[in-house]
């Protein structure tokens, strides 16, 4: 039997239910983080974002590799605390950078939804592709470390992707 500790784990590192669906737990994870992203993420400076990644890095390190461990595999497809991070990695130019992209907006910050849903695809191409440093990451780290720092990485790339789309849509629209 697994302590409450164990479970408050476990709890942590599948994001709760979403780590837990049986179809596609990595991309309902990456979706739940997008989502609360308008309310819970994008409203804070770009300091607080940062901070905030980084503990969500430190905190869902511990767990995943805890979730490892107790869960008996290697990387396994319930732990989606690292697509929080990646996600909120891809988000964190959304409300900083200047564009008027048109179409709805979403939560406190008005992030047009169009940049919420292109971040979102962005980061799941390329947390499912893993290009290049991407895969290679995932060796770079032992434990639930590994499990993070790709997707970090995967949000980095769409954070860029995604900041030179924004960029570039801001001068057509000059």
């Amino acid at each position: 039997m697994r302590s409450l500790v164990d479970e408050v784990v476990l709890g942590v590192a599948r994001l709760g239910p979403a780590g837990l669906s049986p179809k596609a737990p990595g991309t309902v994870g990456s979706a739940v983080a997008a989502a609360v992203a308008p309310w819970l993420f994008l409203p804070l400076s770009l300091s607080w974002r940062l901070a905030i990644l980084a503990v969500l890095f430190a905190l869902g390190g511990l767990c995943a590799s805890r979730a490892e461990y107790l869960l008996g595999r290697k990387d396994p497809s319930s732990v989606v605390v690292d697509e929080l991070v990646g996600q909120w990695t891809a988000l964190l130019p959304l409300g900083l950078i200047s564009c008027s992209v048109p179409g709805p907006t979403a939560g406190p910050t008005a992030a047009p939804v169009l940049l919420l849903a292109a971040g979102f695809c962005l980061f799941r191409l390329f947390d499912i592709w893993k290009p290049g440093p991407i895969d290679a990451s995932q060796d770079w780290l032992p434990g639930g470390w590994g499990i993070m720092i790709d997707d970090v990485l995967a949000g980095l790339f769409a954070l860029i992707v995604l900041a030179g789309g924004a960029a570039g849509l801001a001068i057509l629209s000059a």
